[in-house]
């Protein structure tokens, strides 16, 4: 059985409601996806590649402490009046195409942290019966000239599936922190997923990360899966459960992943996104050379 395959994909879930306990105190007021890379928060990278794969609605699943996502995305007619007055023209388009005035934004609360399975389900209203994508803002992934979000919506169409996870190779020693897969075909077409598993028990080497494309199906798993790890709701579980009826397929990505939930990752991004800059890519590369 196959959920409406070849539905075109105009919806994308954004869960935004996670503490970003591990960047505390930084995000003690500010939400983790508002951190900048260079001069744009984590959550503009992730609304842009949805934007460039053809999503037109945007679902925001956040908490009571992150306003300022809200904030970010509306009008500013302050600021924009000022820049205006001064002249500054050039950014001041840059504030009208945050986001194209044929995509809407939606919020929608979790009002509890029970993790991604759980926040992916209080959308279940807006997405009703259509497929849907999900990104996760923590990975931020550089990926030319295709991003990764618009080259699985081929995998999906390519392969009439029902559903396509972003993957890419993890060591042993970390398997322990992904959802892992296992994979059949030259489709790679998705056997099994385990989350979080030891090396020893680990079906592949094979992590998905914060890309998927799900069937609407996926909300009945979701409300029968019991907690899994961490006492949370888990979507890989929920995905386990729809694999016996439904084509998932598993996608390898080409690019680079920026674990951006971490601060190691997230330094990482910021050093590689200026040295890829136009306008600090020079300086930059020249600083370091001076302090190697």
């Amino acid at each position: 059985m196959d959920s409406k395959i070849n539905n075109k994909i105009t919806k994308a879930v954004f869960p935004v409601a996670g503490l970003g306990t591990r960047f505390l105190p930084a995000t003690k007021a500010n939400p983790k996806e508002m951190l900048p890379v260079v001069d744009k928060p984590l959550i503009q990278y992730a609304v842009d590649e949805a934007i460039a794969a053809g999503i037109k609605e945007l679902i925001f699943v956040t908490s009571w402490s992150k306003r300022a996502i809200e904030d970010h995305f509306d009008k500013n007619f302050e600021l924009e009046f000022t820049l205006q007055e001064r002249g500054k023209h050039k950014l001041l388009e840059d504030l009208h195409n945050l986001i194209p005035k044929d995509v809407r934004c939606v919020y929608v609360r979790q009002p509890e942290a029970l993790g991604l399975g759980h926040a992916v389900l209080c959308a279940k209203t807006l997405i009703k019966d259509e497929p849907f994508a999900v990104l996760l803002a923590d990975d931020l992934i550089w990926s030319e000239p295709d991003s990764v979000l618009s080259t699985m919506v081929d995998v999906y169409n390519k392969n009439k599936a029902s559903g396509v996870v972003a993957v890419q190779t993890v060591r042993p020693s970390e398997t322990d922190q992904y959802g892992i897969v296992e994979i059949e075909g030259l489709e790679h077409r998705i056997k099994g997923i385990v989350e979080k598993p030891k090396k020893e028990e680990a079906p592949s080497n094979l992590g998905v990360v914060g890309r998927y494309i799900l069937p609407p199906e996926i909300f009945s798993s979701l409300e029968q899966v019991k907690k899994g790890a961490g006492g949370e709701i888990q979507l890989t579980d929920a995905i386990s459960d729809l694999l016996k009826d439904y084509k998932i397929h598993a996608h390898l990505f080409d690019g680079k992943r920026y674990d951006c939930g971490s601060k190691l990752g997230y330094l990482q991004a910021n050093i590689d996104y200026a040295l890829r800059s136009e306008e600090l890519g020079a300086d930059i590369r020249d600083y370091i050379s001076k302090i190697s």
